[in-house]
């Protein structure tokens, strides 16, 4: 399957550079997977569509203010550094820029020495495993030190940290926000749960290889990079209780959606209480277990993203909604607008 069958073009100024003030205003495509049909909504208006015993799932991983500028210990070069993930300990997998700068050996310092870092491991396309050092809790000195770290098409300054969360995010370890997240609001979500819908929670670090363009020319060239990922006994049970009654299960986003589809390819379409590493791709022809409907923004072309929405649906139908998007000027990425795919 071709990369290039997944591009389209989008006119630049259809990328959000910042938040809407009201999480639930953005606008909403429905699309029906059944019907073939789209509709344009707001986002409000999703509680609509939603039906009592439904399973919505929510993930509740938090980003870490990532982004950190330092300087070299020997000559004073700027260095920056994006914390990708946790190893053991205080050994973390960053991406740093300039990386022919950073060998190993090389030790960094931030924030006059409230925190340093030596470089143990030498990884490809700029990553390198780094060794913290500091006083105290590193999440701490992290939010003293470090940046939200926001896509490269974001170029506006963010005002408000916390729009880069979601309201509902609690377990840190992100590099990126699962942007889906983003249009709910404590209100929508009381009013999710009065209407008899079942709200669950899983959780999946964020890692930037998400979002990167596919680089192989075919699809199934393509490796994806691991994430960790978590659910629970609650989750789980709830999970399959949904199923055995005949409910529908709808992701808010697509890391949910992969951590779902991780355990239930593992347990024949039912759910089990683990953690893990989960590096799976979905792209068409893959035969979901776990999902009935998806809550998700709008995404990069040739990404792995519009792929894995292009399974769920069509890629036909999926770029026609694309094209009907651009002409109605939705707000694309992460601060954009929202579409739902149902059935």
């Amino acid at each position: 399957m071709n990369v290039n069958d997944f591009d389209f073009d989008l006119p630049e100024e259809l990328i959000a550079q910042v938040p809407l003030k009201d999480r639930t205003s953005s606008r909403l495509l429905v699309l029906n997977k059944t019907t073939q049909t789209l509709e344009h909504r707001k986002f409000a208006d999703i509680l609509e569509y939603f039906e009592s015993g439904d399973t919505l799932v929510l993930n509740n991983t938090k980003v870490l203010p990532a982004r950190l500028f330092g300087v070299k210990d020997d000559t004073n070069a700027k260095i920056e550094f994006l914390l990708l993930k946790q190893i053991e300990n205080d050994i973390w997998e960053i991406l740093v820029k300039p990386a022919k700068r950073v060998k190993l050996g090389t030790k960094v310092i931030f924030g006059d020495g409230i925190l340093t870092a030596t470089c143990v491991g030498l990884g490809e396309e700029g990553s390198r495993k780094v060794k913290f050092d500091y006083e105290g809790i590193f999440y701490e000195v992290l939010d003293k030190l470090g940046e939200m770290p926001l896509p490269p098409y974001i170029r506006e300054k963010l005002d408000e940290k916390d729009r880069y969360q979601t309201v509902y995010a609690k377990v840190e370890g992100s590099a990126a926000a699962p942007t889906a997240g983003l249009h709910f609001t404590e209100d929508l979500l009381s009013k999710i749960a009065e209407k008899g819908i079942n709200i669950a929670y899983i959780t999946l670090h964020v890692g930037l290889g998400t979002f990167r363009p596919v680089s192989a020319d075919t699809i199934e060239e393509h490796e994806m990079h691991s994430e960790f990922y978590e659910i629970d006994q609650e989750t789980a049970d709830l999970l399959n209780e949904t199923k055995n009654r005949g409910n529908r299960i709808i992701t808010v986003g697509t890391t949910s959606t992969r951590t779902l589809e991780t355990v239930a390819q593992k347990y024949d379409g039912s759910f089990k209480a683990e953690n893990g590493w989960t590096n799976i791709f979905i792209y068409p022809g893959y035969e979901f277990k776990a999902i009935n409907c998806l809550i998700t923004n709008f995404h990069l072309p040739k990404s792995t993203l519009i792929m894995l929405i292009s399974a769920l649906s069509n890629k036909e139908l999926i770029m026609k909604a694309y094209e009907e998007a651009i002409q109605e000027k939705y707000r694309f990425f992460s601060f954009g607008d929202a579409m739902f795919i149902t059935e």
